[in-house]
Order: C-alpha cells, then structure tokens, then sequence
C-alpha cells in the first residue's frame, strides 16, 4: 500500500518543519506550502490523502484555502490550526466541511491522532466509491468471462499480484484482453479508488510519447504553448498501463528504464526532477526475448519489466469461453443497438466454436457486434456469421498450386496486379466508418483497432468528413 500523503500548509517554518517530522514518523509523505500561493497548486493537483492549514497565512486565511480544497477534492479531510481560536471561527469551519479544528500552541500527539482518524476517512470514502463503481458497471476481474481451466492461471496470478505494487509484464497475442487483466489488477488492487490511465504506444511517435507520459514545459517544440503534465504525474497514487511496450523506440527506452527504477522524471524542456507514485502494469504481443537477442530492446529494461509475467491465452487455447462470450457480447450488443436478438441457435455456436479465432476474443466481440448490428429476429443463426468465417470452415485455395487451409486465416487470392495496400486500408476504414456512422469506437472495434489507431488513419486518409459531429 502506497504512504499517505498530507500536504501541511503553515507560514511559521519552525513548526512546519516540526509538524513534517511527527508526520514523517508515522511514515507519512509529506509536502509543505508557506503560503496560500503555494499550496493552492498542490491541491488542485489532487492526489492528497489528508490537508493540515494554518488558519491565518500571508496571503490568505484559512478558510479560503478550505473552500479550494473543497472545490478540488470535496472528499479531501481538511484539518485547521489557529492561535485565535474562536466558538464563530470553528462553526463557520465545520459548515464549509472541514474536518476539525485544532488550537496552537500545537499538542503532537493529538494531532497525529487526529490526522489518523482524518486518514481513516480517507480510506472509508475511496472504498465506498470503489463498491459504488464496483456495482454500477461490474469489477474488471468478473468482465474476464471464462470457464476454461487455462484461464484458472490467469486469475491465481491477478489475485496474488494485485496487492502489491510489482510490475507485471502482460504477454499474449493481439486481441486476449491484456488490457482487461490489466484494468482487473488496478481494481483488485488497494489503488482501486486512483487513477488508471492507459498509453498505446505504438501509436505515438517517439517525441509525442515522451510529452504524453512525462509531459512539457510551455515553449518545449513548437505547439508546446502551455504547460502540460504527462500520464505519469497525472496517474500518481494510481496505475500507469503501458500497452505494445514492444513497441517503444530504443532511444527512448533509457528513459523508460530510469521512469521505472526510481520514479522520477523531467517534464520535455524541463530542468527540474519530478517524482509520482505510479505502479506500472505493461503489456505487449511480440517475444521480447527475441527482441532483445537482435538489439531491439534492452535486456535491462526487460528483466526489470517481466518481474511478475503473465500470460493471457489465445481464445483457441479456451476450451468452451467462446459460447459464454458470445452470449455476452449478444447481450450488451442488443442493448445498445436496441435489437429483439436474444440467442445464437445451435448450430451458430457450434460453427462459432469451431473457429480458430486468429483474432481473439477482439475478433469475437467485433463478430458478434456485425451480427447482432444486422439482425433481423430474435435468433443468429448461421445465415448471420460472417462469411469470413464460414468461408474457413472450407479447404482453402492457395494463390500457388492447392493445398488444404489450416482454418487460421481466410482464404485469400491475390488477384493479376497484386494489391495496393494503401488502398485496401483507406477503403476499410472508410466502410467501417460508413457502417457505424462515423463513429469511431465502433469503427476501430470492426478493424481490430484501438481508438488512437484509427484517428491518425481518419487524419491520414482524411476522412474527417465522415465522423459523427459529436467526435469532431
């Protein structure tokens, strides 16, 4: 579990740096503020466990920096100190939500007592929002849908992991829900109520990767025209997923190696060294092993990442998880579309079953969303399946000579003039996105793409004319 952190806002430095070190005792992380110019930063930065305020500063009183806490964090326990304690001064504390109110000269032991059950509050209110999420939209780990006996590794592994704050190296080809495990682990972890933030980093450039998890000063490139803070300080208490970690340039994987062992950074065009308490969770679906052997990758950047690894099984290795997962992705699809479907008739199941799914369980969810999209009763039958995939039931033919398909693929004939790849990509985003209405989400999820993908090939292509307003 990550340390408490308690922002202590006192003018006096004798007593700040007094009150810093009872804190500190208790092992609690501790930042300090002069003034209200100081702290006012800090709590709009959020991230704070607890707040402790003089109630007269420089530039400010107590109560003002109160009501910004407030308004940053109205669940942040905000405790005031005065040597001016007043009956009318208290109650106008309370009303505006403070959590107590204690008198100077300061008495160490009761305010570390204090602090504590201010702490306590903390704690009850993060789990409450946590149960709250929990019950509205279902914990990530029940979204991993399986029965399979493979899959029982897989939840052993989250179970024991999630407690800790060890990295975990989330391995597994394109499409087996390693970002699922990896939402499930922050859930399950006691950084549940923090941020997660994810990054795709094969979808960003070198130089927009390292803004984007460490972010810049103002003037650092050219559109850098204000401050920006990176995922990294942004996820600070919470979880940092790094997705196609493969992926990342050799020359910025230093960097990502220095992120990793001591937690701090430089914002792009900053001189000053940042620090954020992030866990990180990674996951990628090629062999590192082998990228390190070719010098693609760095051997210390990738013992340091596979401290915990975790391997997410091909859907073809899960004996029975495709009939329960098409039915859940029939469910949530008619819902949202607003169809009568309701079930696959037995015979779609057993063809669906018998598929080698190259794709995953992406490919699966992105099936069942073009059957359900185009439904006409109450019932898929085979009719409905993509004839992508009853075309692999078939021998395939091959473009040199015949052969029988391994049913891993659909069949493909390269036609007299070979193909124009370029082409064929612009044509299937454009049909997707005329499928779907220009929405972008749904569009991705029928190429098997993820959001940031599919924007920069909408700005390649230019296709902007074909979005939904609303995703403008």
């Amino acid at each position: 579990m990550s340390k408490a952190r308690i922002l202590v806002v006192e003018d006096e430095k004798l007593l700040r740096w007094s009150i810093r070190d009872r804190l500190q005792q208790e092992d609690f992380r501790v930042e300090e503020a002069a003034s209200g110019a100081e702290a006012i930063p800090v709590l709009q930065r959020g991230n704070l466990d607890l707040a402790l305020f003089d109630f007269q500063l420089p530039d400010t009183d107590g109560l003002k920096l109160l009501e910004e806490a407030r308004a940053s964090d109205p669940a942040l326990p905000c405790i005031l100190m005065t040597a001016f304690a007043t009956v009318d001064s208290a109650v106008r504390a309370m009303k505006l939500g403070a959590y107590d109110y204690l008198p100077k000269p300061v008495d160490f032991d009761h305010l570390a007592l204090t602090v504590q059950r201010g702490l306590e509050t903390t704690r009850l209110r993060r789990e409450l929002r946590a149960l709250r999420r929990s019950m509205e939209s279902g914990a990530a780990a029940n979204r991993i849908l399986a029965r399979s006996g493979v899959m029982e590794e897989v939840f052993r592994i989250i179970e024991r992991v999630a407690p800790t704050d060890a990295t975990v190296l989330i391995l597994g080809e394109s499409g087996t829900g390693k970002g699922i495990a990896a939402r499930a682990i922050h859930d399950a972890s006691p950084r549940a109520a923090m941020p997660f933030l994810t990054v795709t980093c094969t979808a960003l450039q070198e130089t927009l990767l390292e803004s984007e998890l460490m972010g810049h000063e103002r003037g650092a490139f050219t559109d850098a025209k204000e401050r920006k803070k990176g995922l990294f300080e942004l996820a600070d208490g919470g979880t940092l997923f790094l997705d196609e970690i493969g992926d990342v340039p050799p020359s910025f994987q230093a960097k990502l190696l220095q992120l990793l062992e001591e937690k701090s950074f430089r914002r792009v065009g900053g001189t000053q060294d940042l620090r954020a308490d992030v866990r990180i969770l990674v996951a990628t679906h090629r062999n590192l092993e082998e990228a390190v052997r070719q010098g693609r990758f760095r051997q210390d950047l990738y013992y340091r990442l596979k401290i915990i690894p975790l391997h997410m099984p091909a859907l073809r290795e899960r004996d029975g998880d495709v009939g329960i997962l098409a039915q859940h992705f029939l469910d949530r699809y008619a819902a949202e579309f607003g169809t009568a479907t309701r079930r696959f008739s037995p015979q779609a199941l057993e063809v669906l079953e018998a598929y080698r799914w190259p794709g995953n369980v992406r490919e699966l969810r992105n099936a069942v969303e073009r059957m359900v999209l185009l439904s006409r009763g109450e019932d898929l039958g085979v009719d409905d399946i993509p004839q992508e995939i009853l075309g692999s039931r078939a021998p395939a033919v091959a473009a040199a000579g015949g052969g029988e398909g391994d049913g891993k693929g659909v069949p493909f004939l390269l036609p007299p003039g070979g193909v124009d790849f370029e082409q064929l990509e612009r044509s299937l985003v454009e049909q997707a996105l005329k499928r779907t209405r220009g929405n972008q989400t749904r569009a991705a999820r029928l190429l098997g793409m993820n959001r940031e993908q599919i924007r920069y090939r909408v700005e390649k292509f230019g296709l902007r004319e074909l979005l939904e307003s609303k995703e403008e």
